[in-house]
């Protein structure tokens, strides 16, 4: 069975190399760089499957190395590693082009979980950052529908925002997929819309808006 290639971006190197060790125990690192243009040239000739990208890079930043990449027609998914925990930071992250959003101060435990997730088409963000943005989702929400939300539905909604399945999320509560649907289907009412998708975009306006 292939492993999963993994292209490293980031321009500490005592940190980087620690997460080449890290990484090369599970998947095949083919390549470890050290600014964003050399991760647009690096991506053009080694093909990975996933590329982990610093957000402050020198010559180019971690959102206009992903942006060029996208451009160039660069089919990896992007992972962004890093040390800001910042709602509006991963709503840019996921608007151009990332898959997924990691902590460095977690990364020892939620980088590999992260991998395994971009690869099997969902997104992942730190659950830290997740708990956070569901909060202010939720607080809109009860806004919008001038009830709060139950407890229940602020689970669901984390889960959702983490790009979990809705059996993932029954698994994860201990209730049925078809109660998980119900609570998901009562918050899509309170938005006016009609698919998850929908559902995880008004997120990533609201973390956008900046308020």
């Amino acid at each position: 069975m292939n492993r999963t290639r993994i292209l490293l971006a980031d321009d500490h190197t005592m940190f980087a190399q620690g997460l080449e060790s890290l990484l090369e125990d599970e998947f095949e690192l083919v390549g470890s760089v050290r600014d964003g243009q050399a991760l647009v040239d690096a991506a053009q000739q080694l093909n990975p499957d996933v590329i982990v990208v610093d957000i402050s890079m020198p010559v180019l930043n971690g959102f206009d190395a992903v942006r060029q990449l996208k451009t160039n027609r660069i089919a990896a998914k992007i992972i962004f590693l890093t040390m800001h925990a910042d709602v509006r930071l991963v709503a840019e992250a996921f608007r151009c082009g990332g898959s997924g959003y990691v902590l460095k101060q977690s990364a020892g435990e939620d980088l590999l979980l992260s991998i395994k997730a971009v690869m099997a088409g969902n997104r992942y963000i730190t659950p830290l950052i997740a708990e956070e943005w569901a909060e202010d989702l939720t607080n809109r929400l009860d806004e919008n529908q001038n009830r709060p939300l139950t407890p229940r539905q602020r689970e669901v909604l984390k889960l959702v925002i983490e790009g979990c399945t809705m059996k993932e999320i029954a698994t994860q509560l201990g209730i049925s997929s078809r109660t998980a649907e119900s609570h998901k289907y009562e918050m899509m009412q309170g938005l006016g819309v009609e698919s998850t998708a929908e559902l995880i975009q008004y997120a990533i306006k609201l973390g956008l808006s900046g308020s």
